[in-house]
């Protein structure tokens, strides 16, 4: 069994303030994501004919 855990460190309140400040920089650099992550491969072309594809 776990024991409680007491306030936060400082160090811990800064890593994840430091954390959390990456993440929207990263968030607001994205914006606006108006095009949706392609998780698919799409067939190849024929000008695709001289790279090799695993699948």
């Amino acid at each position: 069994m776990s024991k409680p855990r007491g306030q936060p460190t400082p160090e811990e309140i800064k890593e994840k303030q430091d954390l959390d400040d990456a993440l929207e920089e990263g968030l607001e650099e994205t914006f606006p994501g108006s095009d949706p992550v392609n998780v698919t491969q799409p067939a190849p072309s024929r000008q695709d004919g001289h790279v090799k594809r695993s699948d």
